[in-house]
């Protein structure tokens, strides 16, 4: 099974994430302000929520001339477009390379997936940094070069190690984490900084099956069909925005032991599903959900 991956070649363009109240003219003028820099769109996308009379919107358009002064686009976007309209909103530049620290504890698998997308250049990202509760998985990091700290956490030590942690996060100007299936909790010390820039991968269909041995719940529930769920992580375990799902079918004949098989490839698949929409900058977070535009 293949991800749904984004190969599209966007070197040289700028993508605005915006969120504003609902008011005539919005569209009209993010065109408009595209047209007096004398460059073409690329992609316009855009969502009404008519509930909360909110517009959620993303618009990429090409970086032309190449050499324009990123504060320049910044200054105007903000004094034409986000200020006039109250708009929340973010600008991210296409060529920048996003660097991601993954966690990991002991499967491989996932690890993998990551390291291939970038080693593949399906992404404009690279892992400078590999951290993890466990020693089972460094002789992989290095392999790949990767430097990988093994962290280990307990009750007694977890906020000096998450201190740690993030230390190791800031010098390597880590910007997206992702969780790889690592089997430890993160608190609000982590969290905070990195606030809807976490991705976890749980291995069920959330919001059902929640916690600790999903696959076990699921057996003994007889369930018709398995799932993965990738989401920001928050300090409600589990409870995060959900960016990406799968499900794949079942039946009664199946052991837990096959469900975790079974199951193992659409994690796989759905959290590189995530951090695809993540980097190509298509997730906007809007209370407890995403609006994803892929």
């Amino acid at each position: 099974m293949m991800a749904d991956i984004d190969t599209h070649d966007s070197q040289n363009s700028v993508i605005a994430l915006v969120s504003c109240p609902l008011q005539r003219g919005v569209a009209a003028h993010m065109t408009q302000f595209v047209y007096e820099l004398g460059t073409d769109i690329i992609e316009h996308r855009q969502y009404v929520d008519t509930d909360q009379n909110h517009l959620f919107a993303r618009l990429e358009w090409k970086m032309d001339p190449p050499n324009m002064p990123r504060e320049r686009i910044e200054e105007n976007f903000r004094d034409k477009l986000a200020e006039p309209f109250d708009m929340h909103w973010s600008l991210h530049f296409s060529s920048d390379p996003v660097r991601m620290a993954v966690y990991v504890t002991k499967e491989m698998g996932h690890l993998y997936t990551l390291v291939m997308h970038c080693i593949a250049r399906l992404w404009n990202a690279t892992i400078p940094l590999i951290i993890s509760n466990q020693p089972y998985l460094q002789a992989e990091a290095e392999r790949f070069g990767i430097e990988f700290q093994h962290v280990p956490i307990s009750k007694e030590n977890k906020s000096a190690q998450e201190r740690l942690e993030l230390e190791l996060l800031q010098r390597h100007e880590i910007e997206l984490v992702v969780l790889a299936r690592y089997m430890q909790i993160l608190s609000e010390k982590i969290i905070t900084p990195y606030r809807d820039r976490i991705i976890n991968i749980h291995h069920s269909m959330l919001p059902a099956f929640a916690g600790a041995q999903p696959y076990k719940q699921a057996h003994e529930r007889g369930v018709k069909l398995i799932g993965a769920t990738s989401h920001f992580v928050t300090e409600n375990l589990d409870e995060g925005p959900i960016i990406a799902q799968d499900v794949a079918y079942v039946n009664h004949r199946k052991t837990v032991e096959q469900l975790i098989k079974r199951g193992r490839d659409l994690e796989m698949v759905v959290l590189a599903r995530a951090v695809d929409l993540y980097l190509n900058r298509r997730i906007l977070v809007d209370r407890k959900r995403t609006i994803v535009f892929d």
